[in-house]
């Protein structure tokens, strides 16, 4: 997939910015460019709904599995029960819990 970005003059330092991030963590500038919008609409996400952003399941899928999370004796992650429940595969909840991760402070 490829898409073009334009911008303004006024921007240019933004893209200096990008390069210069790109430079250093030795990344494509479209590497560094979706690594920022994924931090952006995904920073205070919940696993569930990482993976209803990224097509994997929906809103109501999730809903039922917190709702079978929440009935269980011992409890488990959510991701662990999508996986059983064959809704996604474990590598998706692994990339998610990535994501997740990612932006979350200690």
């Amino acid at each position: 997939m490829q898409t073009t970005i334009y911008y303004s003059e006024e921007d240019q330092y933004l893209m200096d910015l990008v390069d210069q991030v790109a430079r250093r963590e030795r990344k494509s500038r479209s590497a560094v460019i979706l690594s920022i919008v994924e931090e952006h609409f995904e920073r205070d996400k919940r696993l569930g709904e990482i993976l209803v952003d990224m097509g994997l399941v929906d809103p109501r899928q999730v809903e039922r599995v917190l709702e079978r999370q929440r009935s269980l004796p011992e409890p488990k992650p959510i991701g662990e029960i999508l996986v059983e429940e064959g809704l996604v595969p474990a590598e998706a909840v692994e990339r998610a819990l990535a994501v997740q991760s990612r932006f979350r402070l200690s």
